[in-house]
């Protein structure tokens, strides 16, 4: 993963982004991502603090919150991001398309799998939400304000509720 690689996926998804300062400066999608690297590795290492500061930083400035325990693939790009939550257990493949409003949520107490995985190539529309511990699989598209709770098998569109 690089800046570099980071900002041209901008580019390719985005066709508004106009100039790599603006893209620096104006996504925070982007930015997002890159305080969850940042906080994922404090997580890895067990250090919690630190990693959840870094995350509800970052909340704090993107409304974006992302759990630094969730595993983030590359050139995923979170468009209009305002209002996405990604949960502790989830898992985002490469390549991942996430419009504003979704969430990655879980729906269990205990300590155990209780995200969903989305696997490569994924887009998810605007306030959907993908509940559980349910995969998503490569390819498929979650449209706009759709509840899923059930497992997608790759490919698929799904829509509604």
């Amino acid at each position: 993963m690089s800046i570099r690689e980071d900002i041209q996926t901008v580019f390719d998804k985005d066709p508004a982004a106009r100039s790599t300062l603006e893209v620096i400066c104006c996504y925070p999608g982007l930015h997002a991502l890159w305080a969850h690297r940042i906080a994922h590795a404090f997580y890895r290492r067990r250090l919690y603090f630190p990693a959840r500061l870094v995350s509800h930083i970052s909340r704090a400035l993107t409304g974006i919150e992302i759990h630094p325990g969730a595993k983030i693939g590359r050139r995923v790009f979170i468009d209009h991001g305002s209002g996405v939550v990604i949960g502790e257990t989830a898992e985002v493949g490469d390549d991942v398309l996430i419009y504003m409003g979704v969430v990655l949520g879980g729906t269990a107490l205990e300590q155990t799998k209780r995200h969903p995985t989305i696997e490569d190539g994924v887009i998810i529309g605007s306030g959907a939400s993908v509940l559980g511990p349910i995969t998503v699989g490569r390819g498929a598209k979650v449209g706009a304000g759709s509840v899923v709770v059930h497992p997608v098998p790759p490919g698929a569109t799904v829509v509604g509720v």
